[in-house]
């Protein structure tokens, strides 16, 4: 089993899996609240805090990944800027790819999963670095 610590090992691991694996990923920006103070208004300025908005998502067989600075310029090509993603995998069944019904659903549910706040610890995420974030 491949411990993922990076983008490259979590391409690693998805290569190793006995089935087909579609990768999801949600595009989010970081902005201020509307509502915010100057102490959150520091805060988000030093790079902590804010809310988190998806812009945009998209879904990719392992094939067509190599490496995070190659998602990162696709990224810039639709023009956003965001500030983390998120991704997810889903895995083929008796050797068929993913359906593009169950693609769409889970990328609806990941979207979903980000607006009510409980994305974060069900989804790998890197900032625009390609550090892997946590979150506590």
């Amino acid at each position: 089993m491949t411990k993922i610590i990076d983008y490259k090992t979590l391409l690693m691991a998805g290569r190793t899996q006995p089935e087909a694996q579609r990768f999801l990923f949600v595009f989010l920006e970081a902005t201020l609240p509307e509502n915010h103070n100057d102490e959150d208004k520091q805060h988000f300025e030093s790079g902590h805090g804010g809310e988190l908005t998806p812009l945009m998502c998209v879904d990719k067989d392992l094939e067509e990944l190599t490496n995070f600075t190659d998602l990162v310029t696709e990224s810039e090509q639709i023009n956003q800027d965001w500030s983390i993603v998120l991704v997810a995998c889903l895995s083929g069944k008796n050797g068929l790819p993913t359906s593009t019904e169950s693609v769409e659903k889970a990328l609806k549910m990941m979207v979903q999963a980000t607006q009510d706040g409980s994305a974060f610890s069900k989804f790998l995420a890197f900032n625009r670095q390609g550090v892997l974030l946590s979150f506590s």
